[in-house]
């Protein structure tokens, strides 16, 4: 019995010692490992505890102002309120918003959003009610604020554009960023961050953006904001300056028929845009705040196109206009300028009979005359002496059949046709006929209102290579300024004689100022102010030998979208050019008729006004 007791004894003797001995093994590792948390990883834990306790949120910068080369602002922004519905500050929800109803317009929409996002979100996330509060309903909110229990305002940003539709196609617009446009930038991903999405906006967006801010602020274990901590500003985006001059800009709008038109002008020297006018336009301010699925179904509906900037990206045939081209290509080829050939109102080849605009014909003309008659029969006769080869080249280097590298996007390149295209991308020879139809800027050439523009101005400044500048200066939040990298560049010679342009800018100055010349009615009366010019009517559909056998219908009598396109280029002053324009008027109808008073009046005012010898001084205006 007692040996049992004994034997007993020992064996929980053992039990316990083992079970000792497990217990502490076990303090040991728990030592250890408190030992480890605490000592070995404490600076860890600690920035993970803190990272948990704060959080670094995004503050959107100012985005940078867009202005006119006088400082006029195109493009700021304005100071915005919206309503914001915070569900756990609430016992009831639904009161809450019913009560607001009374006070501001909420869409259905706008409800079955907000019970979808309340449904779906903690209750101490915030809910956009409405934003773009007027200052009536932001008054009305706040004096029944006790009435609203977990309705509060909230102050943001929004572009504005003053001017609205004035300059839509140059500016472009702001809107709320795409998924596929996001690209790991968290500046992207804030809920009301907008980026550029056409014109300047885009292409200057980056750096009209700025450097974000930063808020520190401390939340609780279920993200809850409980204060915020510091606060770092950022920076505002920059300011860009273009070349427009935005009273031009009006006014060449306002010279503009609404049903489709286009209207550039560039200084012939140094290449700067000072209006370019589209026509029908659009209101970016919509974009902002949100355009509505209607509105945009609307504006891409249009058969006027009202999105797009004709400027650039219109692609017209060029009709008389590029007779300026033939001129230049057949008198760099030696062409005498008194060589002379007679019109009788149509030239042959073969069983192809090509027609003169003029019935019956100009008779005995030389180049002089028939760029100031434009008679078609002349350069028929002359781009079959030169050959469509070498009229290919002379259009391409004065600005044509390429783009021009505007900053903006999107230019097209328009097109001028060779034989090695038409074997190529047709499998077809070229034809004598061909040639005759491109010696008029009909057929397969296209050109842009832009292109146009700088073939008058290389024209007018003696063979330079000047190209099309629309910013002016880039001007950061301390207005330091980044010029452009081709401001003050001399442009380089395009290795056309003084001569043949001589020539030519002789004849353009024939068709205006000349009686019985083209555009003879559309001249500028004030010797100082003379505009030199040449009028283009360029055919969008064929006539038929039946309907000019039967007698060509009057334009007006036509279908829109059947009348021929009116067209003019110009230079001005005569003596010492400093503008140069282009006109396009879509379906118009005559060039001389309609594009060349339009150019005149143009020409007219900015010579008056003459922004390129004024000073500029936009750095004075108040960042705002």
């Amino acid at each position: 019995m007692k040996k049992t007791e004994q034997n007993r004894d020992r064996v929980f003797t053992r039990r316990a010692a083992i079970l000792g001995l497990a217990q502490s093994s076990l303090i040991g590792v728990l030592a250890g490992r408190l030992y480890y948390l605490q000592i070995i990883e404490a600076d860890r834990y600690a920035t993970l505890a803190e990272e948990n306790r704060i959080n670094i949120r995004l503050l959107p910068p100012a985005r940078g102002r867009i202005l006119d080369r006088f400082g006029t602002p195109m493009a700021l922004n304005r100071q915005t309120y919206k309503v914001i519905l915070i569900p756990e500050q609430t016992t009831d929800a639904a009161a809450t918003f019913a009560a607001l109803s009374q006070l501001i317009t909420v869409g259905e929409g706008d409800r079955r959003r907000i019970v979808r996002e309340i449904s779906r979100r903690r209750a101490f996330m915030p809910v956009t009610v409405r934003d773009d509060l007027d200052w009536d309903e932001v008054a009305s909110i706040e004096l029944n604020s006790p009435e609203l229990p977990g309705i509060i305002i909230d102050a943001g940003q929004s572009r504005l554009y003053p001017q609205g539709a004035l300059a839509a196609h140059v500016l472009g617009y702001v809107s709320a960023v795409s998924e596929a446009e996001q690209n790991g930038d968290p500046l992207l991903e804030l809920p009301d961050f907008r980026i550029g999405k056409n014109g300047i906006e885009r292409r200057h967006d980056k750096i009209m953006r700025g450097k974000a801010g930063t808020s520190e602020v401390e939340v609780n274990a279920l993200g809850r904001v409980v204060r915020e901590l510091r606060r770092h500003e950022g920076g505002p985006g920059s300011d860009v300056v273009l070349t427009l001059d935005m009273d031009l800009q009006q006014s060449a709008m306002g010279k503009l028929p609404v049903e489709g038109a286009a209207a550039v002008v560039v200084g012939v020297h140094n290449g700067e845009v000072l209006a370019m006018a589209s026509t029908p336009s659009f209101d970016p301010n919509k974009f902002s705040r949100g355009i509505a699925p209607n509105e945009w179904r609307e504006l891409i509906s249009d058969a006027r196109t009202p999105l797009l900037n004709k400027t650039i990206h219109g692609q017209y045939a060029p009709g008389s206009t590029f007779k300026i081209i033939v001129a230049l290509a057949a008198l760099e080829a030696g062409l005498q300028p008194n060589f002379t050939t007679s019109c009788h109102g149509y030239t042959e080849i073969g069983e192809n009979r090509f027609h003169c605009w003029k019935h019956g014909g100009h008779g005995e003309i030389d180049l002089h005359g028939a760029m100031a008659g434009s008679c078609d029969v002349f350069f028929y006769e002359l781009g079959l002496k030169v050959g469509v080869d070498r009229i290919a080249a002379m259009a391409r280097k004065m600005g044509l059949g390429s783009t021009l590298g505007i900053d903006l996007p999107g230019e097209a390149a328009g097109f001028i046709p060779t034989r090695e295209w038409k074997r190529t991308a047709l499998k077809q020879p070229w034809w004598q006929g061909d040639t005759l139809i491109t010696s008029i800027g009909q057929g397969a050439v296209l050109s842009t209102p832009l292109q146009l523009a700088i073939m008058a101005a290389r024209v007018a400044n003696g063979g330079k290579a000047v190209t099309p500048r629309l910013t002016r200066e880039l001007r950061d939040g301390s207005a330091a300024t980044l010029m452009p990298a081709n401001a003050g560049a001399v442009p380089a010679s395009l290795g056309i004689s003084s001569e043949s342009l001589a020539i030519v800018a002789s004849a353009m100055s024939g068709v205006v100022n000349e009686p019985g010349a083209t555009a003879y009615g559309s001249r500028i009366p004030i010797p100082e102010f003379a505009m030199a010019g040449k009028t283009g009517t360029s055919q969008v559909r064929r006539i038929t030998v039946s309907e000019r056998e039967a007698g060509i219908k009057a334009n007006e009598d036509l279908p829109w979208a059947q009348r021929d396109h009116a067209l003019f280029v110009a230079f001005a002053p005569v003596e010492r050019p400093q503008y140069a324009c282009a006109v396009v008027v879509e379906h118009g109808g005559s060039g001389a008729k309609v594009a060349a008073p339009i150019a005149r009046d143009i020409l007219l005012e900015v010579q008056k006004k003459d922004p390129l010898q004024n000073p500029t001084n936009p750095v004075a205006i108040g960042r705002g």
